[in-house]
């Protein structure tokens, strides 16, 4: 049985054509492709991430795993080392250790200590931190410090005690930022958001209905539907212990604005939100209001606007807990085929979304 016969065997599953533009990728989402290339003329498999020099085509076969290359009579490249960890893997593995040393610690670490504990230089490691996670080290610091204090709002004595429990050195500090953190006062988000008062109105549009929500700040909540009812339901699933209640005159401006950004796309910049999530959730969505009205974009083009080329998947879960739908153009976002991604309001309406825009 020759080479080839041996491969037939080993490829069964793998679409070529992709594991080949894959490999001429060589980028780190190749990682996770699952699949080994071999080079028949140097009798060599490796990574598809592999920095040797690219082969041709017609000397290239594909492998389910560095068993299978193996077997087919193949010898491991020395530079990616196939049969081992991933360099990724191994990588992503000491960005987890540092940040369970970040979650573990009682005082501050500086970058400096958690370079040299991942044996990297602070560039390097400041540089891959931000890859991986889609935050600094700084930011994902500061990002759990605000999670302990919503969570520990709930459960210590008071408000000062669960301010310095989450880590801050001063309740000024955290003070300054409550508004961003919380959304609204800490003591008021203590009692569970109770007295938090959220103002809705549903009104008929091209896409069907459209439900806008919005506290004084700005909007809150954006969804498209069918049905009246069960917009109103999604509503207070989102914030169950806000008082929820219709808009009336009071919203009817804003009503009026989300609609006149439905007809002109380039208003809906300036509608103004009142939005919570993660500090990665965050920038994910401004990053996706700076996607010009009839442009479009893929997860992993966001990823990389970040800085964070590894963090597709977080991305992608960035643009499903959007709940405000056109403010935050997720509808922009496609699959790096060019096909439509999948869409919280429907598939169909972030199709005509996108050819209203174009001008189809």
């Amino acid at each position: 049985m020759d080479v080839i016969d041996k491969v037939s065997k080993n490829s069964a599953g793998l679409d070529e054509d992709k594991c080949w533009h894959a490999v001429l990728a060589g980028a780190p989402d190749a990682a996770e492709s699952g699949f080994f290339y071999g080079v028949v003329t140097t009798g060599v498999f490796c990574r598809p991430t592999c920095k040797a020099r690219r082969p041709k085509r017609e000397n290239v076969c594909f492998f389910t795993d560095a068993g299978a290359a193996s077997r087919a009579g193949f010898r491991a490249c020395k530079r990616c080392k196939p049969e081992g960890a991933s360099p990724e893997t191994n990588m992503a593995a000491r960005i987890a250790r540092a940040c369970r040393r970040v979650e573990e610690a009682e005082d501050t670490i500086t970058l400096s200590e958690l370079a040299q504990e991942a044996g990297l230089s602070p560039f390097h490691f400041h540089r891959l931190f931000k890859a991986t996670t889609g935050l600094t080290p700084q930011a994902y610091a500061k990002a759990l410090k605000e999670r302990r204090m919503r969570e520990g709002l709930a459960a210590a004595g008071s408000v000062t005690e669960a301010i310095y429990d989450a880590g801050y050195s001063s309740s000024s500090r955290f003070y300054e930022t409550a508004g961003q953190t919380l959304g609204m006062t800490p003591s008021r988000y203590r009692a569970g958001g109770e007295g938090l008062v959220i103002r809705h109105a549903v009104a008929p549009c091209w896409l069907g209905l459209v439900l806008i929500a919005a506290t004084e700040a700005g909007i809150c909540a954006l969804f498209f539907g069918d049905e009246e009812d069960t917009l109103i339901a999604a509503l207070h699933a989102r914030f169950p212990a806000a008082a929820i209640e219709p808009g009336g005159a009071a919203l009817g401006g804003r009503l009026d604005a989300v609609l006149a950004a439905l007809e002109e796309p380039a208003l809906a910049a300036a509608l103004p939100l009142d939005i919570r999530g993660t500090a990665f959730q965050q920038r994910v969505w401004q990053a996706l209001r700076e996607i010009p009205p009839g442009k479009t974009a893929t997860y992993t083009d966001i990823a990389r606007r970040l800085g964070a080329s590894r963090a597709v998947r977080a991305v992608a879960g960035a643009c499903a807990a959007n709940p405000v739908a056109v403010a935050i153009p997720c509808h922009r976002i496609i699959r790096s085929d060019g096909n439509l991604a999948g869409y919280r309001w429907g598939v169909e309406r972030k199709r005509q979304l996108l050819q209203r825009e174009r001008g189809e």
